[in-house]
């Protein structure tokens, strides 16, 4: 066989004019998540959250088992995904109306789909593509769906979109009725403040309240590799080295693993933070490349009771991340406005806490 049709047999991906709103994606490569991928998770973030890291800490509670992370198994229905819609993005832009709808257990499969909720044509290399993705477990049973917007090469410059141009209209945050329903009632009276790591429950915390959380996690090229291949995510530019002046040669991270460490880092401050139950917002506001350090700090935005819970309430909180840039001074922005340059992540998420 030719090498010419031998290619032909290989996928290039999607470019901004091969979209259409309304197309919807089935995504190959279900993915069962198993207690190695719950370790293996753990060893590259060092989450320490007791629910998810104790059998016997959540059956207690009222759990069957573990839960899966949160934020893996958002990186895990993202990453099944980007084959069919991300090859040739050049960057996630933001998130919107994430929830997370039920737990997922070791043992069980993962698979997603996506639809293409609206087209933005930037006028030059690149146009913005919205997609919509919903997460399925064993079933058929909805876990986790998110919107996000890319940027999306094109194949050439000032080549239209072979579509009706649509920006949707994204919710600025989830209603917290929409929080924690497939959730199992906890018993929270064998909540064991001395084995999750923390005295504090959702009570303790106040509107605008900022937590430094204190430690960091450095990436090497090793951890950055690996998590690259352990969530599954082929997008292009990831196993690349970078030769622009701000790399310096250096390796991009993925924005899987900044967020994933941003999460861990949390611990310090919110360790009974015990669910991430939404994404109201997010982006990635920097790249992160290999031989950095990324901190985190928190702000309480917001604090609500949940109908028909008595066991959690939740609380809203912005996780920034940075990198290279201890965040006992709260790094954010300067006095126009802009971003300082060693903000790399801003997320705003609903948190579920034992009340």
């Amino acid at each position: 066989m030719r090498r010419a049709e031998a290619a032909m047999k290989a996928s290039g991906g999607r470019y901004f004019e091969d979209f259409r709103v309304g197309q919807v994606f089935r995504h190959a490569s279900p993915r069962t998540v198993t207690d190695g991928d719950v370790a293996f998770y753990r060893a590259l973030t060092g989450s320490r959250f007791a629910l998810q890291s104790s059998d016997d800490f959540a059956r207690a509670l009222g759990y069957p088992m573990a839960p899966v992370d949160d934020v893996l198994v958002f990186n895990i229905v993202m990453a099944q995904s980007v084959p069919d819609v991300g090859l040739n993005a050049i960057a996630n832009l933001g998130y919107a109306g994430g929830r997370f709808l039920a737990p997922v257990y070791p043992g069980e499969t993962l698979s997603a789909v996506t639809e293409v909720i609206g087209l933005r044509d930037n006028g030059g290399r690149t146009g913005v593509v919205y997609l919509r993705t919903t997460g399925y477990k064993d079933g058929g049973t909805e876990v986790i769906d998110f919107a996000r917007w890319q940027s999306v090469r094109k194949t050439e410059e000032g080549v239209p979109p072979f579509a009706e141009q649509l920006v949707p209209q994204l919710p600025a945050a989830v209603p917290a009725d929409a929080l924690g329903a497939g959730l199992p009632v906890l018993d929270v009276s064998a909540w064991d403040g001395g084995l999750s790591g923390s005295r504090f429950r959702w009570g303790d915390y106040e509107l605008g309240e900022r937590i430094d959380h204190v430690d960091g996690i450095h990436i090497d090229e090793g951890t950055a590799m690996m998590a690259i291949r352990f969530f599954g995510n082929p997008a292009r530019q990831h196993p690349l080295p970078f030769s622009d002046g701000a790399a310096r040669g250096r390796w991009l991270v993925s924005g899987a693993l900044v967020m994933s460490a941003a999460r861990a880092l949390s611990f310090n401050g919110l360790g009974n933070a015990i669910h991430v139950a939404a994404i109201n917002s997010g982006r990635y506001v920097a790249p992160v490349f290999t031989g950095s350090t990324v901190h985190a700090w928190s702000t309480i935005l917001g604090k609500e009771l949940m109908d028909g819970r008595d066991d959690l309430g939740a609380l809203r909180v912005r996780l920034v991340a940075t990198r290279d840039h201890l965040a006992a001074d709260f790094p954010d922005r300067d006095e126009a406005g802009a971003y300082l340059p060693s903000v790399v992540l801003d997320v705003d998420f609903w948190l579920l806490m034992p009340r």
